[in-house]
């Protein structure tokens, strides 16, 4: 048997409403759908990705080193052709000797991961961790964009804990054209021929429920929300009521997160404290799971899906990238690619070094010490993310280094600030140059207490560099 002992569950502070989008297209496509979050410039399904999966660690109580197998899933993926596990387990401070595997090209692929995780388990991994991320994009006057949201889901998976994993099934039948994105396209599309799209979804759906051996009598449902109402139209197939899908759903509040839709919402029954979930995934082509999850006692779950900030249909299409001001021309702080993965200890671990010779700290270790002037060994000591704010500014229109200047042309403004990043324990501190993220510039002052978090810096290349951020620290 497996179970689940963690989950993790996040979503982007921006909000934009079904009210802007009927300001500006005069219709509202995604039915069901009240509002829906929207990533920040600096932020994709791999960023988002690990803020699930610290929440899952943190709520299972487990050493990153401890897990020995992990998966990421999206739909949408940041880069096409590259293993994201790989960074992924970076910026977790995963062991390097870590299973990875990447799940990708359906809206299934969160359900398929955490499907492969329950293999492993039963195999020879004893810890795994399931992350399922997305964030959709369709043409802006279509259905799948308006309903397009983003969100991410992880779950900690041993061979024993409080949620068990009591049944589990598939189906597949061929439906090609309900939902595609083609090679090399950014937006995702379908045919749109409603009664097929339809039958897609309820035969895939029931067959996956029909294939399990126990029945489920679910306190919650959670299933694949391509909008807000074709889960409900699914129900009498899942076998369930509608309330039993609104008590799971966060396709309301959040809109459709692509491969991360189930996860997200059985992670929400899982968080309310749902004794009996069952969560049934679809993929366009077609196919779905099902899975039966059976909680004994309350499962330790954190999860920040709050949306904090609305946006304007304007203000939307700037963060997404559709209105910019375009990359400037001129240099910048060139870095190659090999020189900044010589960088990735501080950049993702907030690794510094206590010089050998005098004991001071320096961040990054490298060169001379600042206290001594020896150029000796530095000793690595992992910074503990969390700090307060020695100086900053605002850095407006403008003023960025040209490679940061395309994400600030879809973010605004933004605060740069130095930072005294503590040890484990808050007795010692080093002062780091650092971006802030996730607030506006005047949310960061002189003094202040700050967190750190993993976000897109800037694309140089072709290749994302991602890095440490700062913002301001939960109360």
């Amino acid at each position: 048997m497996s179970a689940i002992t963690g989950v993790g569950a996040y979503a982007p502070r921006f909000r934009i409403s079904a009210e802007a989008f009927e300001e500006a297209w005069g219709q509202f496509h995604a039915a069901g759908v009240t509002e829906k979050a929207v990533p920040a410039a600096d932020e994709d399904a791999l960023t988002m990705g690990y803020e699930a999966a610290t929440r899952a660690l943190e709520a299972a109580d487990v050493d990153a080193e401890s897990i020995d197998w992990l998966a990421f899933a999206a739909s949408r993926p940041p880069a096409a052709e590259e293993d994201l596990t790989a960074r992924l387990g970076a910026m977790l401070a995963l062991s390097e000797s870590a299973t990875r595997q990447l799940f990708s090209g359906s809206t299934r692929a969160g359900t398929r991961a955490l499907w492969a995780g329950l293999d492993a388990l039963e195999a020879d991994a004893t810890t795994a961790l399931v992350v399922a991320a997305d964030a959709p994009q369709g043409d802006p006057d279509d259905g799948i964009d308006h309903a397009a949201g983003a969100g991410s889901a992880a779950f900690v998976l041993e061979r024993e804990g409080p949620a068990e994993i009591v049944d589990r099934a598939e189906y597949a039948a061929p439906y090609p054209g309900t939902r595609f994105r083609d090679t090399g396209e950014d937006e995702t599309q379908g045919l749109g021929i409603t009664q097929y799209d339809r039958q897609s979804f309820t035969e895939t759906i029931g067959g996956a429920v029909d294939g399990l051996e126990v029945d489920p009598e679910p306190d919650a449902a959670a299933i694949q929300a391509p909008d807000g109402k074709l889960p409900y139209r699914a129900a009498g197939a899942a076998g369930v009521g509608t309330d039993e899908i609104q008590a799971a759903a966060t396709v309301h509040e959040l809109g459709d997160t692509g491969a991360a839709s189930v996860p997200l919402s059985l992670a929400t029954a899982l968080a309310d404290g749902d004794d009996s979930v069952l969560g049934v995934s679809h993929g366009s082509g077609a196919g779905a799971d099902a899975v039966v999850v059976s909680a004994d006692g309350d499962v330790p779950a954190v999860t920040a899906l709050e949306g904090a900030e609305p946006l304007s249909y304007a203000e939307y299409l700037r963060q997404r990238g559709v209105v910019t001001t375009g990359p400037p021309s001129g240099g910048g702080a060139y870095v190659s690619v090999p020189s900044w993965r010589r960088s990735l200890p501080q950049r993702y671990r907030l690794e510094a070094g206590r010089c050998s010779e005098c004991g001071a700290l320096s961040f990054p270790p490298e060169g001379a010490c600042d206290d001594c002037g020896a150029l000796a060994e530095y000793d690595p000591i992992e910074l503990a993310g969390e700090g307060t704010i020695e100086a900053v500014t605002t850095i407006s229109q403008g003023g960025a280094p040209p490679e940061f200047a395309e994400q600030q042309a879809q973010s605004g403004d933004y605060a740069a600030a130095i930072v005294a990043l503590e040890t484990d324990g808050g007795d010692e501190t080093v002062s780091a140059p650092a971006m802030g993220t996730d607030a506006d510039p005047d949310a960061f002052g002189v003094g202040d207490r700050i967190e750190t978090t993993i976000r897109r810096v800037y694309t140089q290349e072709g290749v994302t560099r991602y890095g440490f951020k700062v913002r301001p620290a939960e109360q």
